[in-house]
């Protein structure tokens, strides 16, 4: 029999071997992190080059010095660093600063050299243009002047290209009269009253009419057509005029235009603003004494939003013959979406066109969506996935990890700078390959990095990759809380999905957070119910905490409505008090009460969650949808009305 104590020596000495790049990477990783944050606040004595200078997030603390550095640094030294770390954020970033920087100094030959064409933002282009006012005057004046004509105030960044282009004329009075005009429409009366200073005494006539117009919109009707210097005010007050009196009076706006319009001086593309302003307020207000001139100018404007709104309109009055009519007038793209071949089959259907419904319900089914799936339920047939695989092997899985941007987001991650991780990784998704991008995305899902997986199929225009579109994040959290809770983990995860894109630390505009998108003041209420301490505002970005919180929450939405998923989901997003509400006014049938869902993001929410729901629940079964359906024979039939609140 063997001794046993070489086996022991050799296991402790693989373990060992193990062992030491891993305490080695802990080592640097504690000196880069340190060394980053003294970095950012300019302490430089506490950094150790030593210790960090192999560091694959070297560069990190480079920019910084770097930085720091400007605007009295060569531009060679920053073109240096752009070429060193041009597949990383750092190049922009640092081409970025420096343009500002170099800006700030007046240092416009240092500024160009950095620049690799026109920048993006509205502070380093108007660095770049003040910089080519004598390098390149007509490019200068161009670049100006689209900066000049906004009707909101630009930064002070811009005050020495725009005094220079008034000086030399290339901004004019039209322009400054242009701007003017823009600032109404805004709503900016300092900035009027700035530009208004500027004219000169031959723009004194626009002027006059400007201040008829503003104290009474219907005076548009009653001043001169021909205003300013050579007529050239005309079009730009008219424009502005209209647009301003059809958000304050679009019937009174209407009524205005078809008096002066064929007269007035204006381009197509101004008419046409006009008429799709009048025609959309009078659809959105509902102004029936408009509807006539409505339906004889939609054909000529076919706009996919107008014509959207004139069906939509047509379904709310279940005028099918409408219905297809107006769908008929939409452009190619919007028509052949799946929402409008199945309201066009269900017209039809209802005119009792049975074999051109199919028809139209067979061109839906073939889409992933919402009104797809309820295509593919008219017909009988199973749902249409459209998905797509990709498989690597591991040899190039291992490749991959090796990649410098890999590298760099795996360190990031190490070192407590997620937000920089997946800066990187974005940066690395416009430059990747369809195929790079599709290995990027499989690393992400093999690290369990559920949001930027997303994000990732997002950048990359992956739209069938459903295993990463939707992947498994969390799933032993929405099982838990969803058997608790009595909901199912799919609609959990369809919630999830739709509101965070699985990113547990999202807040949104409004304040709400984490994985299910809880509102502070919804946490603390549903943790009352629960007998739980309210969670912090931290607490809330923990996926366990906002899902047991979200799910305990929907459930009470779906206690409410009888369990019917399409109330309940409406008021996860858009409040119970709205959807009790919309119930009371509601068309009785399930695709009728979506679509006359006043508000479009919670239209769009609902019929997304319901579609996420098959889209997981299939991917639980390998792809297949046999045995899945989006909607149960009550929520399919029943009626949608007052009779779905639990207490009515």
């Amino acid at each position: 029999m063997k001794p046993r104590t070489p086996k022991r020596a050799m296991a402790l000495l693989a373990a060992l071997l193990i062992s030491l790049p891993a305490v080695a990477d802990v080592a640097s990783d504690r000196a880069m992190r340190e060394a980053l944050e003294a970095a950012r606040n300019r302490d430089w004595s506490r950094i150790d080059d030593a210790a960090i200078n192999d560091h694959v997030l070297a560069g990190y603390v480079e920019y910084h010095r770097l930085r720091s550095q400007l605007p009295h640094v060569a531009p060679s030294v920053v073109n240096s660093f752009l070429q060193r770390h041009a597949d990383s954020p750092l190049s922009d970033w640092m081409r970025g600063v420096a343009q500002v920087s170099y800006g700030d100094a007046g240092r416009h030959d240092a500024l160009l050299a950095v620049s690799d064409g026109v920048p993006r933002g509205t502070i380093r282009q108007c660095h770049y243009y003040t910089a080519l006012l004598d390098r390149d005057p007509a490019a200068a004046a161009e670049g100006g002047l689209e900066l000049w004509l906004t009707g909101r105030s630009q930064p002070s960044e811009c005050d020495a290209l725009f005094d220079t282009l008034l000086s030399r004329g290339a901004i004019d009075a039209q322009a400054i009269w242009q701007r003017m005009m823009l600032a109404w429409e805004n709503g900016e009366d300092g900035l009027m009253n700035y530009l208004a200073r500027k004219l000169p005494g031959s723009w004194s006539d626009a002027q006059q009419a400007l201040d008829r117009v503003k104290g009474d919109y219907a005076a548009v009707t009653r001043i001169p057509v021909n205003l300013g210097h050579q007529g050239q005010a005309s079009a730009a007050l008219f424009t502005a005029a209209m647009h301003n009196f059809t958000r304050a009076d679009t019937e009174a706006a209407l009524e205005a235009w078809r008096k002066i319009g064929p007269h007035l001086p204006l381009s197509e593309t101004q008419r046409h603003v006009v008429e799709h302003d009048l025609a959309f307020y009078s659809m959105v207000r509902e102004v029936s004494n408009n509807q006539g001139w409505v339906d004889d100018v939609l054909p000529r404007l076919a706009e996919g939003d107008l014509l959207e709104l004139r069906v939509r309109r047509a379904l709310a009055e279940r005028n099918w013959n409408e219905v297809v009519h107006w769908v008929h007038q939409m452009p190619d793209d919007p028509r052949q979406d799946a929402r409008w071949q199945y309201w066009l089959g269900r017209a039809l259907e209802q005119l009792g066109d049975e074999q051109t419904a199919r028809k139209a319900y067979a061109a839906a089914a073939d889409d992933r969506s919402f009104f797809g799936f309820a295509a593919a339920d008219k017909l009988g047939q199973p749902y249409a996935l459209n998905m797509a695989q990709a498989t690597f092997n591991d040899a190039y899985r291992r490749e991959v990890a090796n990649w410098p941007v890999v590298q760099r987001a795996e360190a990031l991650q190490r070192i407590g700078e997620p937000g920089l991780a997946r800066s990187e990784w974005y940066a690395a998704i416009e430059r990747a390959t369809e195929e790079e991008a599709r290995a990027l995305a499989d690393y992400a899902q093999q690290r369990g990095w559920y949001a930027t997986l997303v994000q990732t199929t997002i950048a990359a225009d992956q739209w069938d990759a459903l295993a990463w579109r939707f992947p498994n994040a969390y799933q032993d959290s929405f099982q838990r809380w969803g058997n608790a809770n009595g909901v199912d983990p799919f609609l959990l995860m369809g919630i999830a999905r739709r509101e965070s894109a699985f990113n547990n630390e999202a807040v949104s505009p409004v304040g709400a957070r984490g994985l299910m998108q809880l509102m502070p003041g919804t946490a603390a209420h549903v943790s009352g119910q629960l007998g739980i301490d309210t969670p912090s505002m931290n607490e809330l970005f923990e996926p366990e905490t906002n899902i047991r919180l979200g799910s305990h929450y929907i459930s009470r939405m779906l206690d409410r409505y009888s369990g019917n998923r399409l109330a309940a989901t409406a008021a996860y997003n858009a409040g119970p008090g709205r959807v009790d509400r919309w119930l009371r006014d509601a068309p009785q049938e399930f695709d009728l009460f979506v679509e006359s869902i006043p508000f479009r993001e919670t239209r769009d929410y609902v019929q997304a969650v319901l579609a996420y729901q098959v889209i997981f629940a299939s991917l639980a079964q390998n792809g297949s949808t046999q045995g899945i359906a989006m909607l149960s024979p009550a929520e399919r039939q029943g009626s949608y009305d007052i009779s779905l609140l639990a207490r009515n």
